[in-house]
């Protein structure tokens, strides 16, 4: 997960601000980027006396972050696709924001309200011309036995509106119908439903048939979906690959963080 401070970090009056060294900084990094690609993220057993929050950094291009909660550090150094844990909040009022990682120049902040007992999803999205964050409420009651329930956020900010598809294992396309429609950028769809099994996850343009033959704009691997199983996924777009690279792709790719899990 990204380096979120045991006693954090206060920006004072005079501007100060405690950093993490190089060295903390890149394992920092190298543990969210793993917390990404597992996609683990969920909040079990949760008190019922905080709240819960977890950051994701969805911007393509604002480079390495710190996520603030009014004066205090939630994390350093989140990079594009990675997020957090969970981490525990008193209820109340907050100041949330983003900084350029290691600096005082905040990007982005609002202010939000969390209640106990609840569980949050806060996203760092959009290009860093129009940056933007938003805060979701999550699901922490594990989907009704044998079903799970699946959450879609499009934060691709270059493939336009998009369908998407849970591809069962059987494969069989022709019998699959998308879960969400015409998903443009920043929509959720909210939870949606649907029986437990092994599914890839497809995404193509909005009103693109999907069928074997289909150029889509994501097609995931399978993955278990156990029942009971709580999932926010987040679409957001593929990397460029570097200067040197031809325009950015229309292609995305997914963050699949897990809300709730069956006890």
């Amino acid at each position: 997960m990204a380096s979120t401070p045991t006693h954090p970090g206060e920006r004072s009056t005079q501007g100060k601000f405690s950093k993490l060294s190089t060295s903390n900084r890149y394992v920092a990094r190298l543990a969210a980027a793993l917390l990404s690609a597992a996609g683990i993220s969920g909040c079990q057993n949760i008190n019922m006396n905080s709240a819960q929050l977890r950051v994701i950094d969805a911007s393509p291009d604002a480079g390495v972050i710190d996520a603030y909660q009014n004066n205090s550090a939630l994390a350093y150094n989140l990079g594009f696709g990675t997020m957090t844990s969970y981490v525990p909040m008193t209820p109340g009022s907050y100041t949330l924001a983003v900084d350029k990682a290691g600096t005082r120049q905040t990007l982005v902040a609002s202010t939000d309200t969390l209640v106990a007992g609840k569980q949050y999803t806060e996203i760092v999205g959009n290009g860093l011309a129009k940056m933007q964050q938003a805060v979701f409420l999550d699901q922490s009651a594990p989907a009704p036995a044998g079903q799970i329930a699946v959450r879609l956020i499009n934060e691709a900010t270059r493939s336009g509106p998009v369908d998407v598809y849970l591809v069962p294992m059987s494969g069989r396309l022709a019998n699959t119908s998308p879960i969400a429609v015409n998903l443009g950028f920043g929509a959720n769809s909210g939870y949606i439903t649907v029986p437990e099994g092994t599914y890839a996850i497809d995404v193509v343009p909005t009103g693109k048939a999907l069928a074997s033959s289909t150029v889509t704009l994501m097609s995931g691997a399978q993955a278990d979906y156990a029942s009971g199983a709580v999932r926010t996924v987040v679409l957001i777009d593929q990397e460029t690959l570097g200067a040197g690279h031809a325009a950015p792709t229309r292609g995305v790719r997914s963050i699949v963080a897990a809300d709730a899990d069956a006890q």
